[in-house]
């Protein structure tokens, strides 16, 4: 059942940083309760001031307990630190299923945090419409950091990249040669790699690969005419860490801001902020029409779906009706 609120006042509290209040309006966004894109639209102007970091890798790379970690760091500098952690959706319920919040631990409980475990829904780079809008709400409410922690399913992760201002790949020393970890995918929308649980054999041999892939990825990205001005071309950094034992975080950490200094200063941060806003205007757009195709089924009339045409008439004949103006319930051929 959808659950009727008041935008403005919820916008209200969310902007002056009540977690209850965030918490309500991330849920009236997942829901899509009536008036949840009027409370999106009135906080949409306090967004855009956090950094937004995208974790992302292969299952069992340790993204949670780097994340945690990450996050610990921020701590001690006194930031707040907003997390969407994606995970795949129950197919009962369809809400996450396996709860980072439970994964993080007594971080759930510190002050200045806030997590929010959100389902996929089946998107495949792990990041549905809502974790985007539920990353804006915690912008708004006035967190300094916002990491996006997604599935890390190997497949086209294109979501978290524009989404995110910097884009971490986390692999393990056992992900295999780098090649391999190439054509998975992810290694396509990294800012840059984390080789975690360092400590296991293997890792030194693929930093190296990963650096001989980026160096030939990137032989002729090189600026033309070189000198004067910010460099053009982002060499992608390796840090090897152990998360579990805070190892290399705060080199990571370190890693992030240079990344996100570059941006500002080639002008690409902008170039990506206006990407990620444009990719919501047209998330909003399909979800709206997802919406309205809901409900021309539900207003379709048994004569329309059972005439025996065939499933692309039937959809053609629903379209059109739609388009024409509503005299109540869709009929006819």
């Amino acid at each position: 059942m959808r659950v009727t609120f008041d935008p403005g006042g919820l916008a209200d509290r969310i902007a002056g940083g009540e977690p209850l209040a965030l918490a309500r309006g991330i849920s009236h966004v997942e829901n899509e309760s009536d008036g949840f894109e009027a409370l999106l639209e009135r906080l949409d102007g306090r967004a855009g001031r956090a950094r937004r970091i995208g974790i992302t890798g292969p299952p069992g790379a340790g993204k949670s307990t780097l994340t945690a970690a990450l996050t610990r760091h921020y701590l001690d500098q006194s930031l707040k630190v907003g997390i969407v952690a994606v995970d795949p959706t129950s197919p009962f319920t369809g809400g996450a299923l396996l709860g980072d919040r439970i994964r993080m631990g007594e971080l759930s409980t510190e002050p200045g945090v806030f997590i929010r475990s959100m389902a996929s829904r089946g998107s495949l780079g792990g990041l549905a419409t809502a974790t985007r809008e539920a990353a804006d709400l915690m912008d708004a409410a006035g967190y300094d950091r916002v990491i996006l922690e997604t599935l890390g399913v190997g497949q086209a992760e294109l979501d978290i990249a524009v989404s995110a201002d910097t884009t971490a790949v986390v692999l393990v020393p056992e992900s295999g040669d780098g090649v391999q970890a190439m054509k998975a995918g992810l290694m396509e929308v990294a800012d840059l790699f984390v080789i975690n649980k360092s400590d296991r054999p293997g890792a030194d041999r693929l930093e190296k690969e990963i650096a001989i892939i980026m160096s030939i990825r990137f032989a002729n990205r090189e600026p033309a005419g070189g000198g004067g001005g910010a460099e053009e071309v982002w060499r992608m950094p390796i840090t090897q860490t152990v998360a579990s034992e805070s190892r290399g975080v705060d080199e990571f950490a370190a890693h992030l801001d240079r990344h996100f200094d570059w941006l500002t200063a080639t002008g690409r941060l902008e170039a990506r902020r206006r990407a990620a806003r444009l990719r919501r205007a047209h998330d909003a757009l399909v979800r709206r029409c997802h919406r309205d195709a809901r409900r021309i089924w539900r207003d379709a009339s048994p004569e329309t779906l059972d005439s025996g045409a065939s499933p692309y008439a039937i959809a053609r004949r629903l379209y059109e009706a739609s388009r024409r103006p509503r005299t109540g319930t869709l009929r006819g051929t």
